[in-house]
């Protein structure tokens, strides 16, 4: 096991989300944790969408949250192939999942990590192997 983890895009956008407090703190303090040991691990997919989120929702400059996205791409980050996309369309069709969704399970497993830090799955659940731990779970 490498040790890796996999970050979802609302555990990042909390991070700037000053209206949550307790999660924008946990939410700092885990990242920040994983980060700081290499074990931080997510996708480009996620990273397009906290942009998308972070300025849009939370109406972050988009020049902040472009140096939020150069700072978070310094974490392992999933880079698909054309294979990834089917793939991930294969565990659509099988799990009846998003296929957003399906592209988070897939990255989680081409990283190697074995978590997925979400708060948009099932806490618990195992999907495809990648078991989700939802870190807002009281």
């Amino acid at each position: 096991m490498n040790g890796l983890v996999f970050f979802d895009t609302n555990v990042l956008v909390y991070q700037d989300d000053r209206s949550f407090p307790v999660k924008q703190n946990h939410a700092l303090a885990l990242f920040s944790d994983h980060f700081q040991k290499g074990t931080a691990a997510l996708s480009l997919q996620v990273l397009q969408e906290y942009f998308s989120v972070a300025t849009s929702k939370l109406n972050l400059a988009a020049d902040k949250a472009q140096r939020r996205v150069e700072i978070f791409s310094s974490a392992n980050v999933v880079k698909f192939e054309v294979n990834d996309i089917i793939s991930a369309i294969e565990l659509h069709r099988l799990t009846r999942i998003s296929f957003r969704d399906a592209l988070i399970v897939h990255a989680v497993r081409v990283s190697g990590a074995t978590v997925l830090y979400s708060e948009d799955f099932q806490h618990g659940s195992v999907l495809a192997g990648v078991r989700v731990v939802n870190p807002f779970a009281q």
